[in-house]
Parts: structure tokens; C-alpha cells; sequence
């Protein structure tokens, strides 16, 4: 579903992917690990059509990036730092908006199976403002998947929650991956992206230095060998 090689991204001088390969399977779920400044953002923004590379070759879902664009954003839900939620709209109202934007046909039926799934369904005609970051979390993953994405990219989605919106939030990452949907996410937590994922790959200086399945490491040696290649 994703292939990408030889990837380069500059900002003015300064190198921040360094000829980075990367491929995810149809149905995976990668979690993507590294430091603050690796570039582990830029890569998704990259990915989810909101940046352009310097070089390199990036396909996502048969469409090469950046000339086939339109035809990638139908194919993709992203969940990023920012909800891109709509405070003065419920959570309803919200869904509706951006069911419209996406053409997803069965409206009513598919806004309660997401709000439903993520545990919205009974704070659905109340305001986003009002809403804990959780809540808004949540909201923004049901935004993501409304309209049946092929492929999501999640940049650090548990940032900022508290354990249970958290414990909430890996309940929903895992029924998204059971029905066979591609995952790409970001974070800084391993024993948590070793849990969830399939894959981890571990970014550094621009490249991908490490790449393991999770059924072939334990938690402990995704962090010994995190330290080893990131040299933390």
C-alpha cells in the first residue's frame, strides 16, 4: 500500500530525511518510533499529501506522490497534533460535515457505527468545545475513518491523554487494524507500539536504522535496540 525510496526532505540547508526507505503491506500496522527531530512527522505529513519532498519515489495506495494527490486524500484518514474538529459543532454535526466532504452515502447508519466505536454515541449532540482532549481525540479518529479509509496515519494520537482515554484510544487503534485497514503511526512510546503493531521501525538521522516485527521482540529489546540505534 506504501512504497517509498530514497526519500529526501530539506528545510532551507538543514537535511531532515536523508534518503529514507520505507514499505508497508496491504493490512499492516507500523508503528513508526524516533526521537524529537528525526522526522518522523514530516514523513507522515509527506505521506498524507501536506508536504512535498525534496527527491525520492512515494506511492501511496498505486498513486505517486506529489503529482497524484486528489486521488491519495480518497484514499486516506489522518489524525494528526491538531483534531480539525469544529468546537461550536457537536460531535454529530461534525461527522456530518465531513461525511458530506467525502461522499459517504449510508450517513446516518455509518455516524453511529463511529460514534458508537469510539464511545461517543451518547455526548453525540454535544459540543466539541466542551470536550475533554480525549473526547476530542476519539472525535478525531471517528472523523478519520468515517469514510472507510484504505490507509491511516496516526502522528503520536496518545499524546496529551490521561491512562484511560489512552487505554480508550489502543481499544479502538486494534478494531481498526482487525478490519484489515493499513496503520501508520507515530510514537515515542515502545511498549505501547509493540503492543499495537506489527512492525516497528525506528527512525534516525533521516533514515529508517532498524526495522523488526513485534512477535520477534519483546518490549525490552525494541528499547535496547531503540538506545543502540538512536544512541539515547
Amino acid at each position: 500500500m506504501i512504497k517509498v525510496r530514497r526519500l529526501v526532505k530539506t528545510f532551507g540547508p538543514k537535511p531532515v530525511l536523508r534518503g529514507l526507505d520505507f514499505q508497508v503491506a496491504q493490512g499492516e500496522f507500523v508503528a513508526l518510533l524516533g526521537p524529537n527531530g528525526a522526522g518522523k512527522t514530516t514523513f507522515l505529513r509527506i505521506l498524507a499529501t501536506l508536504s512535498r519532498p525534496k527527491m525520492g519515489e512515494v506511492i501511496v495506495a498505486g498513486h505517486h506522490l506529489p503529482a497524484e494527490a486528489a486521488a491519495v486524500r480518497r484514499r486516506l484518514g489522518v489524525v494528526s497534533h491538531q483534531p480539525l474538529l469544529y468546537g461550536d459543532l457537536s460531535a454529530e454535526q461534525n461527522l456530518r460535515f465531513y461525511s458530506w466532504m467525502y461522499g459517504v452515502s449510508d450517513l446516518k447508519q455509518r455516524m453511529d457505527e463511529v460514534l458508537n466505536l469510539v464511545g461517543l454515541y451518547l455526548r453525540r449532540r454535544d459540543l466539541v468545545r466542551e470536550f475533554s482532549r480525549g473526547m476530542q481525540q476519539r472525535l478525531a479518529i471517528g472523523r478519520a475513518i468515517l469514510h472507510r479509509p484504505d490507509i491511516l496515519l496516526f502522528d503520536e494520537p496518545h499524546t496529551g491523554l490521561d491512562q484511560e482515554a489512552a487505554a480508550m484510544l489502543d481499544g479502538v487503534l486494534r478494531e481498526i487494524a482487525a478490519a484489515g485497514r493499513t496503520v501508520v503511526m507515530t510514537s515515542h512510546d515502545i511498549s505501547r507500539a509493540a503492543d499495537l503493531a506489527d512492525r516497528v521501525d525506528i527512525l534516525s538521522k533521516g533514515v529508517i536504522a532498524a526495522s523488526e516485527n513485534t512477535d520477534a521482540l519483546d518490549s525490552i529489546q525494541l528499547t535496547e535496540l531503540y538506545r543502540a540505534v538512536t544512541r539515547v
